[in-house]
């Protein structure tokens, strides 16, 4: 029983000893006097610009109401899926039936009366034809001839008027039909109903402005609407590859690509009544300065339907990438005053020496070497005080 305890006692103290050795070792290395070090690995890098953004669906449609009246039936759903030319919606069709009916009796009306003024025209050629027998006989006045004529052109007139007033009755009557036809509202596009405004037994009234009732939208792809600083437009590129993350996502990623740069950025906040006078983000603001935000679209599959409207999203635009290559942290990185990167390395006599060394793209955080270091040497974060090397 007393033996495992004192085995444990030494191994305790071993380790102790160890680790004050290694302390030690560390502290009294020549020319680094304890400063923080880091390897030169092979590693991936992505060189990305990052924003925020909001998920929208790229195509959709709000459905309003173009006649005025009651709402008797909603035929769907918020999540309800539609097909083109589907029943959404039947507004009370009394009021439009009513002014059709009205219009095609009007129009049975003119019709009568061109008919007896049709008849009126020929009795009158009739007469007017025996006034001119009458003349050539020398047995009517000059009078009555003219009489005669001047009511074959008047008769001619109003048939000419009846005609016209049926063609504007039947224009007027395609109007209210169109009208009544409106009160049946169907599905213009296939897609999910995402939205609904309205209710049954609302009233409408078309007149003064369209009503806006339901959004049917595709949810498959749909768009990032991405706000992107002025400092970094510059390297996002239409057709630019990107992906990005949402909260609801589990760490998964959506990728696609850059579609558009809108080449103005929106409005900022109305000091007045802080709304928003564009549609997506505004511009933030800072102080006295306002932070410039341009709009980036990326569209992305969302064939099963995970990705919904108004997500936020992180978004990394992916300017350049590099696999299994030299990385060094750009902390590491000290400049030569020329243009040129020098790094501080422990040489193999534990003295830090400067070195030249030419990189490539960077994460922010690690850099690529393409030349001047070996993997596996490690770099002071971290210039030495005595400047050797």
């Amino acid at each position: 029983m007393k033996r495992p305890r004192r085995t444990g006692r030494a191994l305790l103290v071993a380790a102790f000893l160890t680790s004050l050795l290694a302390i030690a070792a560390w502290q009294f290395l020549p020319g680094t006097d304890g400063l923080v070090t880091a390897p030169v690995a092979r590693g991936d890098i992505e060189s990305s610009v990052t924003a925020l953004g909001t998920l929208q669906p790229r195509r959709y449609v709000d459905v309003g109401a173009q006649a005025s009246g009651q709402i008797l039936k909603l035929h769907v759903e918020p999540g309800d899926e539609v097909r083109e030319g589907q029943l959404l919606v039947e507004i009370d069709p009394s009021t439009q039936q009513a002014r059709v009916d009205a219009g095609r009796y009007s129009i049975e009306v003119l019709k009568a009366q061109l008919a007896e003024q049709r008849a009126q025209h020929l009795l009158a050629r009739q007469q007017y034809q025996r006034q001119q027998r009458l003349a050539a006989a020398s047995a009517t006045r000059e009078e009555d001839v003219q009489t005669a004529y001047a009511q074959v052109q008047a008769t001619q007139a109003r048939i000419d008027m009846y005609q016209a007033q049926i063609h504007q009755a039947r224009a007027t009557l395609r109007s209210d039909e169109a009208e009544l036809g409106y009160t049946r509202i169907y599905a213009p596009m296939s897609g999910t109903v995402v939205a609904v405004d309205a209710r049954e037994g609302q009233t409408l009234n078309a007149q003064q402005q369209t009503p806006l009732i339901l959004r049917i939208a595709k949810l498959s792809p749909m768009t990032v609407w991405a706000q992107v600083s002025e400092a970094d437009i510059g390297r996002v590129k239409p057709g630019m590859p990107a992906y990005f993350t949402t909260l609801a996502g589990e760490q998964r990623r959506w990728s696609g690509t850059v579609r558009q740069i809108l080449p103005v950025p929106p409005k900022p906040l109305d000091p007045n009544n802080q709304e928003s006078t564009s549609s997506g983000s505004a511009s933030g603001s800072s102080g006295s300065g306002r932070v410039v935000l341009y709009t980036v679209l990326v569209d992305v599959d969302n064939s099963d339907h995970q990705l919904m409207a108004e997500m936020t999203a992180q978004v990394f635009f992916v300017a350049a990438t590099a696999q299994g290559t030299l990385t060094a942290p750009v902390a590491a990185l000290h400049e030569d005053g020329n243009g040129g990167r020098h790094v501080w390395v422990v040489g193999r006599n534990g003295k830090p020496e400067s070195r030249k060394v030419e990189t490539g793209i960077s994460d922010r955080l690690h850099v690529q070497v393409l030349s001047g270091l070996k993997e596996g040497e490690r770099l002071l974060m971290a210039a030495p005080d005595n400047g050797e090397g």
